[in-house]
């Protein structure tokens, strides 16, 4: 066998698949909720220039889940306080932009810093450790299910709560202010809502590589439409399309799912960006993401 060959059986390998797939059932349903919050949340991170504000919060979700792995409790419990405790920070202290990215800029060393010292001092398997940082497919058992449905289903009826009055303020804050939508109270209730949804991507693709399944997709989505209902419907699917397919396309190697997952959501973000300058070259209107 060449190294090459070798190589490709790595990242591709489907022996006793059938078998295989009936393992990761939870996995497939936690994933097809985790899609749909990453793509409903990414379209206000977009509207509201907020991609950095998603990597910050991700390295105290990593801190989180990373402390909670030593101390032998619920890791998508931690992953969820570290990421609430980051998004309450920026939301309190960034209440500008240039504050905001000041704040972000100080909090993402000290949670990576915290992150690394919890998991040098974690003695159990490596594979627990790599996990947080870049994903993992693993079967999802019954508690975990439960805090990654529950959470989702909070985030999704939060979103539905404000959609409206945060598409306004997400839009034009001054007049939506002036219209008497309580815009800084919407900004901190959204950043919550981040906080959680991203917890919730750290758990598929890992710390480092949250963007692709929070602003990926919605990018993508914003290429090729403009239209409000389109546009977060675009977004959902293409997350949904991207971790399935991740977590499909990993079940048979021995390679972490980021990868897939992110390539996949590069795909798309590639296609729709090809057909949205074809559209815009044609006459068609599009949002630029």
């Amino acid at each position: 066998m060449t190294l090459a060959q070798g190589i490709w059986q790595q990242i591709f390998a489907f022996d006793h698949y059938g078998e295989l797939l009936a393992l990761v059932r939870n996995s497939l349903a936690a994933g097809a909720a985790l899609g749909l919050v990453g793509g409903l949340v990414g379209v206000f991170v977009i509207m509201r220039d907020l991609p950095f504000a998603v990597h910050g919060i991700s390295e105290l979700s990593f801190a989180g889940a990373s402390a909670a792995l030593l101390l032998g409790v619920n890791v998508v419990a931690g992953s969820i306080v570290g990421s609430l405790v980051a998004a309450g920070a920026i939301g309190l202290l960034g209440a500008r932009a240039r504050d905001r990215n000041s704040v972000i800029g100080v909090i993402m060393p000290f949670g990576l810093g915290l992150g690394v010292l919890f998991l040098a001092l974690y003695k159990g398997r490596a594979a627990n450790k790599f996990g947080l940082l870049t994903g993992q497919i693993v079967a999802v058992d019954t508690p975990q299910m439960s805090w990654l449905l529950g959470t989702s289903a909070v985030v999704l009826v939060a979103l539905a709560v404000m959609w409206r009055p945060l598409v306004f303020a997400s839009a034009d804050a001054e007049v939506a202010e002036a219209r008497g939508v309580p815009v800084r109270g919407m900004s901190f209730a959204f950043m919550i809502v981040l906080g959680l949804a991203v917890a919730l991507s750290v758990q598929i693709v890992g710390a480092l590589l949250v963007l692709t399944l929070v602003v990926t997709p919605a990018a993508a989505a914003a290429r090729v439409t403009a239209s409000p209902v389109l546009l977060p419907v675009l977004s959902a699917v293409f997350a949904v399309a991207s971790i399935e397919g991740g977590i499909l396309l990993a079940l048979g190697s021995s390679i972490p799912i980021s990868p897939y997952v992110t390539t996949i959501s590069f795909g798309i973000y590639l296609v729709c960006r090809r057909f949205g300058g074809k559209r815009a070259r044609t006459g068609g209107v599009g949002v630029q993401g």
